[in-house]
């Protein structure tokens, strides 16, 4: 909560919005513990990371190429995220990158859970952003992808949508596993390097469930 406030307090003294994001704000929904720290700021993200760091005086690492930075702080690792807008050039790609406003960053994201944040600046401190739906679907307790073409940009989000499916025990919904089903028969899986595949497995194993994980992928693809 220190770390929290002290982002709040840098946001404003730099004149900028800055939002928890993601996983944290789907927790905080749902009750669960998330001890994950993942900020956006509609600004420079590298620079609110150096002013951040100064006060926090951890380890950062910034990358540039994609306006973002983390900061290793006892154990945890804080990570500052330019707002921004992504395209993709081919199916599996890094995604090319450029500035945007909190609506834009959430849109980037897999499912319609993980596209919310919470407001950190005083005038909006502990507010909800949700453009997109995401509660509605929290508590629906469904697994809806963000847009038609988010498997063919990120592949790996068909492991994710696994995933979060069995770890809170929701439904993939019809259009979404869908899309899944598309994704796979054009091959966009082949497109992702062993590497990444290999992470994805990997992450199965460390949920509470893995069995499940590969049972429910498996029928999936």
């Amino acid at each position: 909560m220190n770390i929290i406030e002290i982002v709040g307090k840098i946001a404003d003294k730099l004149k900028i919005p800055a939002y928890t994001v993601g996983g944290p704000v789907r927790d905080k929904l749902l009750g669960i513990s998330n001890c994950d720290l993942d900020f956006v700021v509609e600004g420079d993200g590298i620079k609110f990371a150096e002013a951040l760091n100064k006060k926090l005086k951890g380890r950062l690492t910034a990358y540039k190429a994609f306006g973002t930075a983390t900061i290793k702080l006892k154990g945890k690792r804080i990570d500052i995220v330019t707002s921004r807008k992504e395209t993709y050039t081919h199916p599996a790609a890094y995604p090319t990158v450029k500035p945007g406003a909190i609506k834009d960053d959430l849109f980037r994201r897999d499912f319609t859970i993980n596209a919310m944040a919470i407001g950190l600046n005083k005038k909006n401190f502990g507010r909800l952003v949700d453009f997109y739906g995401g509660r509605k679907d929290l508590k629906k307790g469904i697994i809806r992808i963000m847009h038609d073409k988010s498997f063919m940009d990120d592949p790996t989000r068909i492991f994710r949508a696994v995933r979060f499916s069995v770890r809170f025990g929701f439904k993939i919904e019809p259009h979404t596993k869908k899309l899944i089903k598309e994704a796979v028969l054009d091959g966009f899986l082949g497109e992702v390097n062993a590497g990444r595949i290999r992470k994805e497995i990997e992450l199965f194993l460390k949920e509470k469930n893995p069995k499940k994980c590969l049972e429910v992928f498996t029928k999936l693809v």
